[in-house]
């Protein structure tokens, strides 16, 4: 009986791709499952595109529209949920409550599902008047929704890592404006550093975001011929502002509501990366957010093996900038390499 191959990948993209992608994914050691259903643990290689996405997209936030990074607590009161009905109704199914028994005789905490609500209870306190806004606001953070059995790596878990921006305006053209500008920036970072090519559109009334007025969407479509969504963002109008008691002194000294929108992306883009760009030999990434550029393998001689791995090291040393990866493994072949079988080296 032959033996099973435990390193190059055994399921073909394009006759099953649900496991094809699985495969890669830990093969690749990207990410693996957490002993806690639905969750998973994102392995160095993941976490350096993430670390990538967020450098990237950090430096277009400040640079182009002066928003600040901040945190907010993880727990979220009850009663923040009921202060806007419709966010609260869509978000019921999604929502993991603490247990009781650890919170009373306090109010019943939920672990942030999104943070709308308790972000809006401290901007209630921060905007006096019109010389506070606009108020531009963004968090990275983990995100927990207690919302399906079918989880993904990296495109659909129980708890995954996010962007969220939240901005609050004088007026709703300045609204308008900046919701558009937030999905285009996040086209930009699809396009450009993922080479990931997506359409920007805007969702259904049904589909839009749990009380905004209207939200904006990229999609992509996947190998396998679906569309998946990677990033939103929303105009939330002035339903928050009223809910969480947000106002401001205008220009004519009379009390105003203001205009506001968020806006996110997720860990789903590695996975959406991952799904458009590799292939039947495992992981392939666009230069960008590749952290190992070149793999170096020697072909080894007992007669010369020394003099080869010396040199190698020198080439080593002289491509540092493309953080190479040197091959010197004796139980391997050269061969094994480009049959896609060499474990961890993509």
């Amino acid at each position: 009986m032959s033996k099973e191959n435990t390193e190059g990948l055994t399921a073909k993209k394009e006759e099953d791709n649900a496991k094809w992608y699985e495969e890669v994914c830990l093969k690749s050691e990207l990410a693996e499952f957490s002993s806690v259903k639905g969750t998973m643990i994102i392995r160095p290689r993941g976490y350096f595109i993430w670390e990538k996405i967020r450098e990237y997209f950090n430096k277009e936030i400040i640079e182009k529209t002066n928003c600040e990074n901040a945190y907010f607590p993880l727990f979220i009161p009850e009663s923040f949920f009921k202060k806007e009905a419709e966010h609260a109704k869509g978000f019921q199914p999604e929502v993991a409550w603490i247990d009781e028994k650890l919170t009373s005789p306090g109010e019943r905490l939920a672990i942030r599902p999104t943070s709308e609500t308790i972000i809006y209870d401290s901007y209630s306190k921060w905007i006096r008047s019109y010389n506070d806004l606009p108020l531009r606001i963004n968090q990275w953070c983990n995100i927990v929704r207690w919302e399906t059995e079918a989880t993904k790596l990296f495109l659909r878990s129980r708890e995954f890592l996010w962007q969220e921006g939240h901005c609050v305006y004088e007026t709703e053209k300045e609204c308008d404006k900046e919701t558009l500008q937030y999905i285009e920036l996040y086209k930009k970072l699809c396009e450009e550093l993922l080479a990931l090519p997506v359409l920007l559109g805007k969702k259904t009334e049904k589909e839009k975001f749990a009380g905004a007025k209207y939200t904006f969407t990229i999609e992509s479509f996947m190998p396998d011929g679906k569309a998946l969504q990677c990033g939103t963002s929303h105009n939330l109008g002035q339903g928050f502002a009223k809910a969480f008691n947000i106002e401001f002194l205008g220009k004519d000294e009379k009390k105003h509501l203001p205009w506001q929108n968020s806006w996110g992306l997720s860990t789903r883009l590695i996975g959406a990366t991952i799904m458009m760009h590799s292939d039947n030999k495992g992981l392939v990434l666009p230069p960008k957010i590749a952290k190992n550029k070149i793999v170096i393998i020697p072909i080894l001689f007992d007669k010369t093996k020394t003099e080869i791995l010396k040199q190698a090291e020198k080439i080593k040393e002289e491509l540092k900038e493309f953080a190479p990866i040197l091959d010197d493994r004796e139980d391997h072949s050269p061969g094994n390499f480009l049959n896609g079988n060499l474990k961890a080296f993509h």
